[in-house]
């Protein structure tokens, strides 16, 4: 291993002086427990885990990598899907020690560490009743989610994740500590929301927060063979169905082991489409913006109660495990012609993995009111968004899951618009990095990479080239 040839006793102990945290090497009784990421796709060995306590760890170990021309990955949740949060042969910079959340009632804000969960976010801000929009699992680090972006439950009443950030502390390639945010280092602050993770290690997120204590979600399942009318329902309605519904169109099957008890037996492992909704508003309204749902067909089971905030934002928790693995594809389209409608109905239910969901999201709502060029986060103006989720915990199987969902994404793709969701970009390669932004942005971003990261000692992420090519 080259970074281990570069990490001689010397040097580690001279940057052991400047560190609080845990080092852990190659060989160590922690490491490989503490190099595994959420997708069992990927496996890899970093030279050194810097398992950071506070920003002071961060900065000392973001310079120990540039002096010593390390690879760099940044760890938050370890949710990243295409594998970003590690790295062979160089540093992974670890944050999952720094977890702590702060909560102002009175200003209704909270600052977070870098490293927090959603989980961990949720847990103190709702002891207040407030909440932001984040990631529906739980286990997933505000940190990637939210500079990608960030789509939630809440985002259509109340935007994306990156859209309630207020101010950030941010360790650059040069170790410097920034604050940014619309006064100080505003160029920047822009990049952070929604450009990811190339401009710098964000330690320290401040939120804007919303009276937020339970949702009134809806779940209403139909068998498989209805599919085509129900997207075709699901399209009239999402027409007129009140912006600040959550409403989205699924292909799954029902979880039979651990088996749910919300679900009657002669479900479990069956192959469904449903709606799925989240009202953030009072209970009256909640029951006429789900009414038309419930209304179609003769549902094979509906759900249709308010849930405390918190219990919505882990449903999804058991459909990703940790060390399962995962593939996943995206697509924005603008409109949900027929075609589109044939092709999903015709090959979700198709998935070879009971883990698998495709989903259709209308957006709209908070998410277009933010003009386009307040933040880095393209496509302010999408209609929908597709999602291809494919899960499965046997690894004979991932050839197979692969290659069903490259499928269904390309044949897809005729459908969808240029742009797509920069969080779901893996290994599509850098052009499809420029293309997400479209050329005006991706030109600001190159601006702003060259500006702060030079020499792109920030590269496992959906990387910006600061010389502008792949």
């Amino acid at each position: 291993m080259a970074g281990q040839q570069i990490l001689d006793d010397a040097s580690m102990e001279q940057f052991r002086f400047n560190f609080r945290g845990d080092l852990i090497r190659p060989g160590e009784p922690d490491y490989d427990r503490a190099r595994l990421v959420s997708n069992g796709l990927i496996d890899r060995t970093p030279a050194l885990i810097a398992r950071c306590t506070g920003t002071a760890d961060v900065a000392a170990a973001v310079n120990f990598a540039r002096e010593r021309g390390l690879l760099v990955a940044v760890r938050g949740g370890g949710h990243s899907v295409a594998g970003f949060s590690t790295c062979d042969d160089g540093i992974v910079i670890d944050l999952s020690r720094m977890r702590g959340v702060r909560v102002d009632p009175a200003s209704a804000t909270a600052r977070a560490q870098g490293g927090a969960t959603w989980g961990d976010f949720d847990r103190e801000t709702q002891v207040f009743g407030l909440a932001t929009p984040g990631g529906v699992v739980s286990t997933t680090g505000i940190g990637g989610l939210t500079t990608g972006g960030g789509f939630g439950m809440l985002s259509p009443k109340h935007g994306l994740s990156c859209d309630n950030v207020i101010s950030t502390d941010v360790v650059t390639a040069d170790g410097q500590v920034l604050v940014a945010n619309e006064r100080e280092n505003a160029d920047l602050f822009w990049g952070l929301r929604g450009g990811g993770g190339n401009f710098g290690i964000v330690t320290s997120f401040e939120f804007r927060l919303h009276p937020v204590r339970e949702l009134h979600i809806g779940l209403i399942l139909h068998p498989p063979e209805v599919g085509l009318e129900l997207l075709r329902f699901y399209r009239d309605y999402a027409l007129e169905a009140p912006a600040d519904l959550a409403l989205l169109g699924v292909f799954m099957t029902v979880p039979a082991e651990p088996p749910m008890p919300i679900f009657p037996p002669e479900l479990l492992g069956k192959k469904v489409v449903a709606f799925l909704g989240a009202w953030p508003g009072p209970a009256e309204e909640a029951e006429k913006a789900f009414q038309p749902l419930r209304n179609f067909g003769t549902p094979a089971f509906e759900l249709v109660l308010p849930m405390p905030y918190t219990m919505v934002q882990q449903i999804q928790d058991e459909d990703s495990p940790f060390g399962s693995y995962w593939y996943w594809k995206s697509a924005y389209v603008k409109e949900l012609p027929n075609e589109l409608l044939e092709l999903l109905a015709s090959r979700a239910p198709t998935a070879p993995s009971p883990g698998t969901q495709v989903m259709v999201t209308r957006l709209g709502g908070a998410i277009s009111e933010v003009p386009e060029d307040a933040t880095a986060f393209p496509l302010r103006d999408a209609g929908y968004f597709v999602q291809m989720d494919s899960t499965w915990t046997d690894a004979a199987d991932t050839e197979e899951n692969i290659a069903w969902t490259r499928g269904l994404h390309e044949a897809v793709s005729p459908f969808a618009m240029d742009r797509v969701y920069v969080n779901f970009i893996g290994d599509e390669g850098a052009d499809r990095v420029a293309k997400a932004y479209g050329p005006e942005k991706y030109a600001r971003l190159v601006a702003l990479k060259k500006k702060y990261d030079p020499n792109n000692l920030f590269r496992m992420n959906q990387n910006i080239n600061p010389n502008g090519g792949a």
